[in-house]
């Protein structure tokens, strides 16, 4: 059978004992249900919402995040959200409608204002969020691998054209780069569908790795 989806808390260090914590949270078939529920609900409450209004919630909940000082696993995840969110903002990306439909239908979770604990709850408030969002990257992990991959290459691209990826827009030079992501994307989710919630794609927090450009709405620092 498929294993549970987990939380992975990485370790950190507790401020004045020197301490790291490392802790992981695993998700049994009942927990699986309740965000199940959760999500159907907010799709039935979402039902009279626009795409733009879907995402303009989805993007006050990254603007509020911002707010509060949060710990570095819920903060990697709305790194992952905003992700979400660029992708069916980006004009260069301009995924088809079926495509599109899939990420919204994800969205629309986090334009329901009455999840499992308030946003006001400082920390708390966003634990559940990031639960949601850890099963919605497994859910659209070719998705995102294929936008990261998109995104990666528009920026080594634009610079060596000497202009920024913030400006490229919808340019022909993208299109068959595009086209075989999507292509690649189509493939992968075909190959494991069924599979179930998987492995998660990762929040390519390497050293190394600098996330290219793409129009975010979730600022670091």
């Amino acid at each position: 059978g498929v294993p549970p989806p987990s939380l992975r808390v990485f370790p950190r260090t507790l401020s004045g004992t020197g301490m790291a914590l490392s802790l992981t949270i695993d998700l049994s078939d009942q927990d699986l249900e309740h965000f199940t529920e959760a999500m159907e609900k907010a799709k039935a409450a979402a039902a009279h919402k626009t795409p733009e209004e879907v995402v303009a919630a989805a993007g006050a909940l990254l603007t509020d995040a911002q707010k509060v000082r949060l710990p570095d696993f819920i903060r990697e995840r709305l790194v992952r959200l905003d992700d979400m969110v660029a992708m069916v903002r980006d004009e260069g990306w301009h995924l088809d409608d079926d495509d599109r439909n899939r990420v919204m239908s994800v969205l629309v979770y986090f334009a329901d204002p009455k999840d499992v604990i308030p946003d006001h709850v400082e920390v708390l408030g966003f634990l559940d969020d990031a639960i949601m969002i850890e099963l919605s990257v497994r859910e659209l992990q070719h998705e995102l691998d294929a936008y990261d991959d998109f995104c990666d290459y528009r920026e080594r691209e634009a610079k060596k054209r000497g202009t920024e990826p913030a400006k490229v827009g919808h340019a022909d030079w993208l299109d068959s780069r595009r086209e075989e992501l999507v292509e690649r994307m189509h493939a992968r989710r075909e190959r494991d569908y069924g599979v179930g919630y998987g492995s998660s794609s990762g929040y390519r927090a390497k050293a190394n790795y600098t996330r290219a450009w793409r129009p975010s709405l979730f600022k670091f620092g």
